[in-house]
């Protein structure tokens, strides 16, 4: 029986927490973490304040900040900030946070190269010990897979793929709606994160993205190539369009080594929020044969990986971990990848009829 680590190493002593921003994924994803955890949330503000109001009364927040101002004026000393604003907004409230502050700041990081690089730029100005919540490397199932590789149980990585073939409530997401650029920037960048996480820098991408026409986004479907010589293949596949039930639903994270393979469903994907049980499955050989055991591992992407991009934070701030996991240092190379596919995207593919004579 294989028995991989997939938890994250908690902080000795957990700081207090002020969160900007009540969105559905505060409400879904990091409240229930952190309440997981045993992290303890002083105050949230929002610009909605009934909106935060609703989830301090729901999960026992005791301060509600009228805005940024009285957040920080009232914030304990040492508390980390959690900010879950639109991408845009990022760079004007890290301007305003105390210097040194540590802060896990949601993904993307930014809606352009340019906002990702002012950022980078305020967070060094401002030495924030900063994050970028890209929690997927968190998520029980990665773990587990990376220590398992990590170990060399299946042997040299030769191939990475993940598939999304779901039918995503895009109504969970207001903000969404008025945004330029989606499916690259706000999920699959999850994707590309993990690839990196994986395999490093790719050399190239070659991507395309786009809408459905039945669907008011500006784009719903994508798929990538992640060019790592000719000996590794690492591609995405996602449609979040797939409206026809869930019997060939797919939602999974595949690695295949040299010596054997893993393959994890990410049950969250499917029938979102609510999701449908995560599966972790390990491949090895035996007298020649390959054989599938399925391996118990508990907890999912949602809430339990935000445990661990928090917990980063505050290890990370206190020194009981050398590096963040995911600074803005890194993630802005995964943001890089991002530009490059949208790049990729509209540039387009070869035209076979330039190959005919005239």
């Amino acid at each position: 029986m294989f028995e991989p680590r997939y938890s994250p190493r908690l902080p000795d002593r957990a700081r207090p927490v002020c969160i900007i921003g009540a969105g559905s994924i505060v409400r879904d994803a990091h409240l229930p973490a952190y309440a997981l955890a045993g992290f303890p949330v002083h105050a949230i503000t929002n610009r909605s304040r009934e909106q935060a109001e609703d989830l301090a009364a729901k999960f026992g927040i005791p301060h509600v900040a009228a805005d940024l101002d009285e957040l920080m004026a009232t914030a304990p000393e040492g508390a980390v900030f959690d900010l879950t604003l639109p991408a845009n907004l990022f760079a004007g409230v890290l301007r305003r946070l105390p210097e040194g502050s540590p802060v896990l700041i949601q993904k993307p990081m930014g809606e352009t190269m340019d906002e990702a690089r002012e950022i980078l730029e305020v967070c060094r100005e401002r030495r924030l010990v900063a994050a970028i919540n890209f929690q997927l490397r968190f998520a029980p199932f990665v773990m587990a897979a990376k220590d398992l590789i990590d170990r060399g149980v299946i042997g040299e990585l030769r191939d990475m793929e993940i598939r999304v073939t779901v039918e995503t409530p895009w109504d969970h997401f207001p903000f969404l709606r008025s945004v330029k650029r989606l499916e690259i920037l706000y999920h699959s960048v999850h994707h590309i994160d993990c690839i990196r996480h994986f395999l490093g820098d790719p050399q190239g991408i070659h991507a395309k993205t786009l809408t459905h026409p039945e669907l008011d986004m500006p784009s719903s479907r994508s798929a990538f190539i992640l060019d790592y010589g000719e000996r590794v293949r690492a591609n995405i596949q996602t449609n979040h369009f797939h409206k026809y039930g869930p019997k060939h639903q797919e939602s999974y994270i595949k690695w295949e080594g040299t010596k054997g393979a893993i393959k994890a469903t990410m049950g969250l994907l499917m029938n979102y929020p609510e999701g449908v049980p995560d599966v972790f499955e390990v491949c090895t050989f035996e007298n020649g044969r390959p054989v599938w055991e399925t391996v118990p591992i508990e907890g999912s992407w949602f809430p339990h990986a935000f445990v661990g991009a928090m917990a980063q934070v505050m290890r990370a701030a206190d020194g009981e971990q050398d590096a963040l996991v995911t600074p803005v240092e890194d993630s802005i190379r995964t943001m890089a990848c991002v530009e490059a596919a949208y790049a990729s995207s509209a540039a387009g593919g070869v035209d076979p009829q330039s190959f005919f004579g005239s």
